[in-house]
This record gives structure tokens, sequence and C-alpha cells, in this order.
């Protein structure tokens, strides 16, 4: 693993988030938006929505038509604008509009699931947690980290066995952005990556040069 974290740092030395954000509740908002939907929609989209609306207040009070109109290229909307209301609404009530350190807390929270609250906690806090994507499982799948077969939660607890504990924040990131730009769901860069000697979907899709 240590040649992953080594190579990782080399090509991705200044990991971070990609959402756009300023106050604690956007992030958590933002993470939650971003389920079936790419950061730089979700960045194009908060946007406008953030500008408007720019306080918890104001969100907590919005109209949920004129929020479904302004994040309607996110997909689901009609569900994320009741969550973004509900959410607003839970925060002012429960811990005066503060995103706290708390995941049972935050999971009770539409829309806001396990990943969700990882990132928020990894970002907020810097815990020591990995948030399980699809970017992070393809790439854990196709470097033989973990089996094609696990789901998100076998993924999350496999890397957190694998990877030094203070290495999983700052490695959630670097793997986000990876399978973000480097090992691409299509036309992964094989040929320019260093880790292509220990990849098994290199290997497999790549037969003639292992003959």
């Amino acid at each position: 693993m240590n040649s992953i974290v080594e190579y990782l740092d080399l090509i991705i030395p200044n990991p971070h988030c990609e959402l756009n954000y300023t106050k604690d509740y956007e992030l958590l908002i933002s993470v939650m938006l971003s389920a079936q939907t790419t950061d730089k929609m979700v960045n194009k989209v908060t946007s406008i929505l953030y500008e408007k609306y720019d306080t918890i207040n104001k969100l907590s009070t919005a109209n949920i038509a004129d929020i479904k109109f302004i994040i309607k290229p996110l997909g689901n909307y009609n569900k994320k604008a009741s969550n973004i209301i509900e959410i607003a609404c839970r925060l002012i009530n429960d811990t005066n509009g503060t995103v706290i350190n708390d995941r049972a807390y935050l999971e009770s929270l539409p829309g806001v699931g396990r990943k969700t609250t990882n990132v928020v906690l990894a970002n907020l806090y810097n815990e020591d947690v990995i948030a399980v994507d699809t970017h992070v499982a393809r790439v854990s799948k196709r470097l033989g980290i973990v089996k094609n077969s696990d789901d998100v939660l076998v993924i999350e607890k496999k890397l957190n066995k694998k990877f030094p504990k203070d290495k999983l924040g700052r490695l959630h990131h670097q793997l986000v952005l990876f399978g973000r730009y480097y090992c691409k769901a299509k036309n992964p860069e094989c040929v320019s990556c260093k880790l292509c000697e220990i990849c098994k979907y290199y290997k497999k899709n790549n037969k003639e040069v292992n003959k």
C-alpha cells in the first residue's frame, strides 16, 4: 500500500474537496446534492442557490418551487429540494444552525448517509475517515485493494485496515481526484500510470503486455 500512497502524494500533492462552500451547512448540503451528479454541476447550481439564500434561515423558509427550479439540473430535484429545506430547519432547531461533529445526528438528516457524513467530518473536523463514492470504489477495485463484489461499507472497512489511520482523510480526496482525472471510468490513463504494475484492471485488459 506504500506504493499507492507515495504515487498519489506525487501526482496529487495538495488534495482538496472540489465542492465550493463558505459555510459549514453549505458543505453539508452540497455533498447531499452531489449524489448521482458531478461536483462541477453542483457548484454551478449552488453558486446561484447560496447567493440567493445566503443564510441558513433564508434556506429554511425558502419557497420549495424556487429551490426545485434552481437545482433542477442535478436530477432528483424534488426530493433534494425538500431535503435542503428540512436540513436547514433541523440544524436551526437542533444545533443553532451548526453542523456538529456527531455522526449519528448527521446521518439522521434527510438525504445524508454515511458517505456524506464522512465527507463532512473529514473536511470540517479533520476526522480520519474515508468516504467511498463511485471514484473511490472504482479505483479500489481496479487496484485490487478490495474485491469487485464488495459493497461500499466493506470497501470502507478494508481501506481503514490497509492504510494508516492518519492518512485516510487525505487519501479520500486523492482517490476521488485520481478516479476523476486519471483512473477514469472510461478511457483511464493506464499508459502513464505508475501503478499499472499492481493494477488488476490493467493486467486484465492488457494481456498482451504480460505475455
